[in-house]
This record gives C-alpha cells, structure tokens and sequence, in this order.
C-alpha cells in the first residue's frame, strides 16, 4: 500500500517464536504474506501435537465444509464457554505483526516496570503519552480445549496490544516510538477473565481493525517473555466500527475501513468465528469488548 498513514523506524531484532519483523511501509502488519499458506498455518497446532496425517485430512474436510464455533459469543461471566461442548477448538494462531513490543522484534515492553496493568491507555516508565479515543473495555475469558471449553485457566497470563487512534503503534511508529501505551499484561483470574481499560483502535491501511494478544502459561513466564501458548487477533464488528470512526479523531480509519471488508482481510478471511468479539456499549459511554479464547 502506498497510503500507510506513518513509518517506523525499528528493524528485526531476534525473536522467540512469533511475529514477523519486515521494515517495508507498504506492508504495514499485513502479515499474510510472511505466514504461513491459510490451510496450513490453521492445521500448525494439529502438526506440533503430533496428529497423525488421518486426523489432519478428515480436520480439513470439517473445516472446509463451513463448520463453525460459538466460542466468539463470550460472555464476561465466561459462561458461553459451557455451550461450546464438543465445538470447542483452539483459537486460531495468526501472526504477532511486526511490532509485537514482546522482544521477537526489537523493543521488549514485557520487561518494563508497571506493564503489568489492567488500563493500557497510559504509558509507563519514563514514558508519559496517553492514548486518546473512545474508551474500550477488553475481557478475554481463557478456557482450556481439553476440557470442551468447560474449565477456566486460572493463572494464565495474557499480554495484548493494539494500535492507537491514528493506527500508530507505541515503540515502532513514528511520532511515539518513546511511549508504550496499550500495551498490557494480567494473570487470569479464577473465571480465566483479564480485563483491559483502552480505547477503541484506529484503522489504518491493509488491515481490518483488530487487537493482538499472546496467551502465556504464567505470569512469570509473560513478563519473562518466554514462549507464548498461542499468538492471536480479536476482530471488531463492522456495525462497531462505522459507528466509533464517525467521531473525532478517527478521521483516516473512514478511509481505510472502506477498502477492507473481514473476508478481504489478510488475516481474518481464512475465517473469523472464534475470533469477533462481542460488543456492547455506545460512543457516549464506552464499548465493551469479549471474548472467549481456547487454548
């Protein structure tokens, strides 16, 4: 794209398992052609757990066929994941972008004093930047696929990010490169529910709106930036959108949400089902996102 709405000045660094770092603006976190052909990097979990080459075929037949999951009509009590029963599937694994903060890419926030936090729309450290927006209320509810999405995973760590109104990211973009806002980490309490404080994300070029996150088996482990459990998107409702970038300052996602659509988008046109969250709210008082993440 030759319309990206900023550049960015950090390089690839060494990374520990996700993301793809690439320095070119007319790819800004498109991230398709740096994964993965679509069937395949849908069946990578199957592979690493050591399916056999049966299981995969008839996976792919199911798939294929248009079989869905109702893991993306989350609740904040978490109790659609009971409803899940035998459809309950892993969330898709989808790229960490280029600017990821995680230390697969350059900057590592994840070692940053105060990141653990449950409002990200401030900075932390010797930063001080605070993102502007509509305010956004994000409840990620991890559930555990081995018990058909019945079990919360209490003490689980997430770590999630996402653009700011202007589609910039803290550490990479231009202009904040210094901040680190909407960035966060939390443990997963007795319900699996970590609950950010944010404002609804820009939309900038290439990609549909949409927020990163990284599931982690501990605290210890997210803040360590050991491997990640999964690496995933959440994705906003269209009717959501339209609505949030009529306001001010969201001028230039009009623009760049006109040209994508969910099933035109890089990442999300294999398939969104497990993925779209669950909105609630209005402008004047905040939205509410949820989700309910298998892993």
């Amino acid at each position: 794209m030759s319309d990206t709405p900023h550049s960015h000045s950090h390089g690839l660094g060494h990374g520990h398992g996700h993301g793809h770092g690439h320095d070119h603006d007319d790819e800004f976190d498109r991230g398709l052609s740096y994964d993965l052909p679509v069937l395949a990097r849908r069946r990578m979990i199957r592979l690493l757990a050591g399916a056999s080459m049966v299981p995969l075929v008839a996976a792919c037949s199911s798939d294929e066929s248009g079989g869905t999951s109702s893991a993306s009509s989350s609740s904040p009590s978490g109790s659609s994941a009971s409803s899940a029963g035998a459809d309950c599937e892993t969330i898709p694994s989808e790229t960490a972008g280029p600017y990821p903060g995680d230390g697969s890419n350059g900057p590592d926030v994840l070692r940053e004093s105060g990141v653990v936090r449950r409002d990200i729309t401030r900075s932390v450290g010797s930063a001080n930047g605070v993102a502007e927006g509509v305010p956004l209320t994000v409840t990620l509810t991890v559930v555990a696929t081995d018990s058909g999405c019945e079990t919360p995973k209490k003490g689980a760590a997430v770590y999630l990010w996402h653009c700011d109104r202007e589609g910039r990211y803290s550490l990479y973009s231009d202009g904040v490169t210094d901040e680190n806002y909407l960035r966060g980490v939390q443990e997963t309490d007795a319900k699996g529910q970590v609950t950010f404080t944010s404002i609804f994300p820009g939309c900038y070029t290439g990609r549909w709106p949409h927020i990163h996150f990284e599931v982690y088996d501990s605290l210890d482990d997210a803040t360590a930036a050991q491997d990640s459990v999964v690496t995933s998107q959440l994705a906003f409702p269209e009717d959501v959108c339209d609505t949030v970038y009529a306001t001010d300052g969201y001028g230039q996602s009009v623009t760049h949400l006109s040209e994508l659509s969910l099933e035109t988008d890089g990442i999300f046109r294999d398939g969104y089902d497990q993925q779209l969250a669950t909105m609630k709210g209005s402008v004047e008082k905040g939205y509410t996102a949820t989700l309910t993440v298998p892993v």
